[in-house]
């Protein structure tokens, strides 16, 4: 029997004969009066009460059990004998299932297809971790290749380029300085005998003293050799007009204790 014989072509395909719908009413009333005796019965009992309640849970669970022991020996009786009734209740039984198994279908068609997503996605996310770790399998090659060649007279010889490269800008950026300080903040000269006479005031400069790059560069020596003890002590040497810049500015700082001890600030 296929599909489109189960599926009726309009209501009266349906419908049963007269015939066979008269025998399932006279089925029909026999088993409603039959229910209908049974309920009249039960009515009619006296209801059985018991005072403890576990004794009524146990008397409920051996009836039922009864009752199932019952169902399961009793064979199960056909609908009805006409074969155009059983006929008809099993093309509704068969398009029920048919519904029942085309749901079935969908929802499992829908799940196939997310899954193949879900693979198309996980694939696509394998190939760029293959890609990945191609690439760094790679780098790694190289880095080891790389590491073979060099020899360790090669390191050390790169280093001391390096060295010297800083070392070079560094004495580059100090002449750079010192040109800059020569310029702008030169060392101050003796007066003129004019205008000392003038003024009034014999003003003697220390021939000794040193230029603003030269303090500078002393204290900055400081801190690189004795980090624990960066301070310098001001002498004759330093120009005190000097010093009070640097401490102004906030390029250097003095001693907490000893005003005769500055060091240079901490940039970092």
């Amino acid at each position: 029997m296929t599909e489109a014989e189960l599926k009726p072509d309009g209501g009266a395909a349906a419908e049963l004969s007269e015939a066979a719908l008269s025998e399932l009413l006279d089925q029909c009333e026999d088993q409603f009066a039959a229910l209908e005796k049974l309920q009249n019965e039960i009515i009619l009992c006296e209801p059985d009460f018991c005072e403890n309640p576990q004794e009524q849970s146990v008397n409920r669970l051996m009836a039922t059990e009864a009752e199932l022991k019952q169902w399961l020996t009793t064979e199960p009786a056909s609908l009805s004998a006409n074969s155009e009734v059983l006929l008809q209740a099993g093309k509704e039984e068969m398009l029920k299932l048919c519904s029942e198994l085309e749901m079935v279908v969908s929802c499992c068609e829908a799940k196939r297809d997310k899954l193949k997503e879900t693979k198309e996605l996980e694939q696509k996310w394998l190939e760029e971790k293959k890609q990945v770790l191609l690439a760094a399998s790679d780098h790694v090659e190289r880095l080891q290749a790389e590491k073979e060649t060099l020899s360790e007279y090669s390191v050390l010889q790169d280093t001391k380029e390096k060295i010297q490269k800083i070392k070079d800008y560094q004495e580059r950026l100090m002449e750079s300085l010192g040109d800059i300080l020569e310029k702008h903040l030169p060392l101050p000269q003796n007066e003129s005998s004019s205008n000392k006479k003038k003024k009034n005031i014999e003003l003697e400069l220390n021939e000794d003293l040193i230029s603003l790059n030269e303090i500078l560069e002393v204290l900055m020596n400081k801190v690189l050799k004795t980090p624990h003890d960066p301070y310098v002590t001001i002498d004759d040497t330093f120009w005190p007009p000097y010093v009070e810049m640097l401490l102004r500015y906030g390029i250097a700082v003095r001693h907490q204790e000893n005003n005769f001890k500055i060091r240079l600030e901490t940039f970092f």
